[in-house]
């Protein structure tokens, strides 16, 4: 049985099943990426639901293993060499998850690194610009007299949609034939700006026919609808 017990994490989030890789999260579009991932590769863990603010992403315990306080985080009893390793941003994971069990990521090099633009690509512009046009549209943001901010990333969220309605063309995922890692780093982010955050007429997502046609096929996808509901929301 794996020893973790030098990981403060598992103090306050005992691993039940030390032997498997322990998930530490919330069902948010990024949340969800890592929760997707292993239930299409079929990786077993074990999930620790976590609370935002002190009594969870704040706490000193999670910040042990993310200083950044953000969610998901892994702690894989069975890393690189055997030994456990910790780990943070959601990209990073899916990246080392892929690696690890050589599944949903091209076998050539040149489309690995292919597919980590695309994941960089969602990390630095879809994650970002679709959080903010959430935040000033469905949250405190639309208090604001001022809409020029919101305008600003709803433009932005608009480009960067298009960016996405082109790479579809003539694709059935956005590596091609194969679904991967880069449609799993997107789904839920899509999926909440016209659904969570209420944003599909800012966009004109209507006027897409390749992303919602892409978002479709994703969320047909067993794995990714019992992903999009881990770990649970309290009822």
């Amino acid at each position: 049985m794996a020893d973790l017990s030098s990981f403060a994490i598992t103090k306050r989030w005992p691993a039940e099943h030390p032997d498997l890789l322990q998930l530490y999260s919330v069902p948010t579009p990024n949340g969800v990426k890592v929760s997707i991932m292993l239930e299409e590769i079929g990786l077993p863990y074990e999930v620790h639901s976590l609370k935002f603010g002190a009594e969870g992403t704040s706490a000193p315990e999670f910040l042990s293993l993310n200083p950044n306080g953000k969610i998901p985080a892994i702690l894989d009893p069975d890393g690189p060499g055997g030994k456990p390793l910790a780990l943070f941003e959601s990209g990073a994971i899916l990246i080392y998850l892929a690696d690890k069990t050589g599944k949903l990521q091209p076998k050539d090099a040149a489309g690995r690194y292919e597919t980590m633009q695309w994941i960089f690509f969602q990390m630095a512009g879809i994650g970002p610009m679709f959080g903010q046009v959430g935040f000033f549209h469905k949250f405190a943001g639309k208090d604001f007299e001022d809409k020029r901010p919101r305008d600003r990333y709803v433009a932005e969220s608009k480009r960067l949609l298009g960016v996405l309605e082109t790479r579809l063309e003539g694709r059935l995922w956005i590596m091609g034939n194969d679904y991967s890692i880069a449609d799993i780093s997107m789904i839920g982010w899509v999926r909440s700006l016209v659904g969570f955050y209420g944003a599909g007429d800012l966009v004109e997502y209507a006027s897409l026919k390749r992303v919602p046609d892409w978002l479709e096929r994703c969320l047909a996808r067993p794995a990714v609808q019992r992903g999009l509901d881990i770990p649970k929301r309290p009822g």
